[in-house]
């Protein structure tokens, strides 16, 4: 049986998904007030789930002004991709040789789940099924802290996934990279896999370009 949530893990739960939606779009100021109001909390939890999204980089805090969801730069945006590609490179290179059958049963599980969720329009559903996808990998490698580093990485543009995933080109693109990503690895080709990365992660950095200035 699934834990209930803890008023904090509540709160914060609430936030990852508007911040991921566009509900709380980046730049935007967080009122904390309105918040623990519409979410039936006191500002203590609000407070704290705040905390966590700033060490993530998910929200700024400015003296005088309170916090703001992060607005990323154009220059952010690609060093934050330009680190992922370092990372997830030598994660994959270590994860392809050792995955197991099991392994891309759960990455076809994740794809099917991101194209079920794409059907429904559920943004938050695809974003949870994606992260699935890469993570399934990058676990693989049996590199926990360089899978948390990434894992840093990809929290700081949660505010942006959700403009790419509204594009219905953008989701084809996923999915057809997505395939080719397992043929690969069921094939064992790790530096195909890598490349196949980087032609995803390219993909998503040249969306995202035409909205982040």
């Amino acid at each position: 049986m699934k834990r209930p949530l803890t008023t904090q893990e509540f709160v914060l739960a609430e936030l990852r998904r508007a911040i991921l939606t566009g509900e709380m779009p980046p730049g935007s100021a967080v009122r904390q007030d309105a918040l623990a109001e519409k979410l039936g909390v006191s500002r203590v939890p609000l407070r704290e789930a705040l905390r966590t999204l700033e060490g993530e980089g998910q929200v700024i805090y400015r003296p005088h002004r309170g916090y703001q969801v992060a607005d990323l730069s154009l220059d952010d945006l690609l060093e934050v991709y330009r680190i992922r590609e370092l990372l997830e490179t030598e994660a994959t290179l270590r994860a392809v040789p050792l995955m197991s059958a099991e392994d891309i049963e759960r990455l076809e599980q994740a794809e099917e789940d991101i194209m079920r969720a794409a059907a429904a329009d559920d943004i938050v559903g695809m974003a949870a099924a994606n992260r699935q996808f890469h993570f399934t990998v990058l676990e693989a490698s049996g590199m926990p802290r360089l899978t948390r580093l990434v894992r840093v990485m990809w929290d700081a543009t949660d505010a942006y996934r959700a403009l790419y995933y509204s594009s219905a080109d953008s989701r084809a693109r996923v999915h057809t990279e997505h395939k080719a990503i397992i043929a690969a690895i069921r094939a064992g080709d790790a530096d195909e896999v890598v490349r196949l990365w980087n032609e995803h992660r390219a993909g998503a950095v040249s969306a995202l370009q035409r909205i982040v200035q």
